[in-house]
């Protein structure tokens, strides 16, 4: 039986479902939150799921963000009185998940709060107070009676370093909090259609998990342990009931193609409630989109200084983020391993938050630029919570790293093929034109050339955009753009302009004339035509994306003038 709230102004709504035998699903549903740290495709909300088992003793899986703290408690306390909560279960400790733990353990302190050990060291920090606790290792079980025997998988940078599954062996449901989640709101609790929530299942990967992806091999493969798993009950939108093996599949796939890359990025970051781990997590993302594997290193827990070395020593890049929290002794010890293990012609970058008594950046950068590394990007220093402009450039830093670090392979593959091919490629042609987006307060843009008509009901066109395009995170389905058509005869001005490299989180349209679009996307005034378009799908297509839109609205400015067409020497790189 389903339960729903009435929709508020604010849209924030409760949802109760029983998925199981004395097993309920708790969903605080966000329908209008339109980003999500550092996603910026996320068109249909989310959800914040916790779960409540009852057996002869009574676990809360998760709890729920602080937004929804009377909304959450009054939906709890019609379902049990806290204080006859035994257990509560901390999948990870971010606070989406956990910001309403303190608030549980003043209703109820008799609570044992089970973790890994590390999410029990973070809560410490959260609740600052004492509280019971029961550490758990892999493999380890809790008994609740009834049937209900709670197996918990350790499954540490997914996203964060604490994450834990737990298994109940009686109803076969995998609690995974982040892992196989998506940010999609929806009143229904399964997966019942996937088609409408796929795009947002695989940008949830791309944004959060491929960064991670050797850890999400570990976690499968701990997974494969286990009994047959019957649903996946996800931290964020409709829990995994009817496509489980479908889904997982597809992480699998995509992990094995991310592992595979023959570039590894090493990325150290510190979890400490600021936003460390979120622009660490940016950096990652704009990393991969290039082909180059990353491996995402919390130094709070890197105790292990043997295998920091091995990390550093085989990567082609380091990003070192610091904090305020830097100073910490097994932090210290863990930087003085990474510069120790440093080499010349490594790639690095640096990025900051709040700052503090830890090692200044830049005499630290200064460090790494002796020992002959290549500073890919400059520091990012952040005072204050940052903004999606921020996150922007922090991608655009990581893009741009691993753009460096690919350099070689990417000048390998323009000289690999057949001379006479690669001409008769060149002649296939195109036409000019800039791809203008704004989502929130992030703008971009980017010259194109491979752009077609696609349909005509609904009129719709089709564009291959580079996987490693800043423009690439505001083309997700839904998200609005302008396509600027370029005049034959005057292109050349605004050609060159977004022919040019542009710094992390520099503004493309400095200098250019523009004006808002319906959808809020720039018009370039000194454009031919422009056409309105909407992202309805994505295509996949190893180094690029190809992208369906529908067409809004559109104007030619000059009537009689001619779309400017590309012509190529070679057809196997722009």
């Amino acid at each position: 039986m389903v339960a729903l709230t009435e929709r508020t102004e604010k849209k924030l709504t409760m949802q109760t479902a029983d998925i199981a035998d004395q097993t309920t699903a708790i969903r605080s549903l966000d329908w209008d939150r339109d980003r999500f740290d550092i996603e910026f495709g996320l068109q249909n909300g989310t959800t914040y799921n916790s779960f409540l088992i009852r057996g002869e003793q009574t676990a809360l899986v998760d709890t729920s963000h602080e937004k929804f703290r009377q909304l959450f408690f009054d939906t709890l306390t019609g379902l049990i009185n806290p204080t006859e909560i035994n257990y509560l279960i901390i999948s990870h400790t971010e606070p989406d998940h956990s910001g309403l733990v303190k608030d549980l353990l003043q209703i109820a302190p008799e609570i044992t709060v089970v973790g890994s050990k590390v999410a029990i060291q973070f809560l410490e920090d959260m609740v600052h107070g004492p509280f019971k606790r029961r550490i758990v290792k892999n493999g380890d079980r809790l008994d609740l009676g009834n049937g209900h025997e709670l197996e918990f998988v350790i499954a540490p940078n997914l996203h964060w370093p604490d994450t834990m599954f737990s298994f109940d062996h009686k109803t076969q449901i995998l609690f995974t909090c982040d892992a196989f989640g998506l940010h999609y709101c929806t009143d229904s609790t399964f997966d019942d259609d996937l088609a409408a929530i796929e795009a947002d299942y695989q940008y949830y990967y791309d944004c959060l998990m491929g960064p991670n992806a050797r850890s999400v091999l570990s976690a499968l493969k701990r997974m494969d342990e286990l009994p047959k798993i019957g649903t996946i009950a996800t931290g964020h939108g409709p829990l995994l009931y009817h496509n489980v093996e479908e889904l997982t599949q597809r992480y699998r796939n995509w992990s094995k193609t991310q592992t595979k890359a023959e570039t590894t990025v090493a990325v150290f970051y510190v979890s400490d409630y600021g936003y460390s781990d979120r622009l660490a997590q940016a950096i990652a993302t704009g990393i991969t989109k290039t082909g180059v594997a990353v491996e995402m290193v919390d130094l709070r827990s890197a105790t292990d200084l043997q295998e920091l070395r091995e990390l550093v020593s085989r990567c082609s890049g380091i990003v070192l983020g610091m904090s305020a929290a830097s100073s910490n002794s097994i932090i210290q010890a863990a930087l003085s391993t990474v510069l120790g293990s440093a080499k010349e012609k490594q790639a690095v970058g640096i990025f900051e938050t709040g700052g503090g008594d830890d090692e200044p950046t830049y005499p630290l950068l200064n460090k790494f630029r002796a020992l002959g590394l290549h500073v890919s990007f400059p520091v990012i220093e952040i005072r204050e919570a940052p903004n999606e402009n921020k996150y922007k450039l922090c991608e655009e830093a990581g893009t741009d790293l691993g753009q460096w670090v690919t350099r070689d392979r990417s000048m390998k593959a323009m000289k690999s093929l057949a001379a006479d091919l690669d001409k008769a490629l060149g002649r296939i042609t195109g036409g000019l034109y800039i791809i203008t987006a704004k989502k929130g307060d992030v703008k971009s843009a980017m010259l194109a050339s491979w752009v077609s008509q696609a349909s005509f009901k609904p009129l719709g066109l089709s564009i291959a955009v580079a996987k490693d395009r800043a423009i690439e995170s505001l083309m997700q389905v839904g998200d609005r753009f302008v396509l600027n058509v370029l005049e034959e005869g005057n292109y050349q001005p605004l050609m060159k302009h977004f022919l040019k490299r542009f710094a992390p989180g520099a503004d493309r349209f400095e200098g250019v004339k523009t004006q808002p679009a319906g959808n809020g996307s720039p018009i370039l005034t000194d454009a031919l035509a422009y056409i309105e378009c909407e992202v309805n799908s994505r295509m996949e297509v190893n180094d690029h994306w190809i992208v369906y839109c529908t067409v809004d609205a559109g104007r030619v400015s000059k009537p009689d003038s001619l779309t400017a067409v590309h012509h190529r020497k070679v057809g196997n790189h722009y």
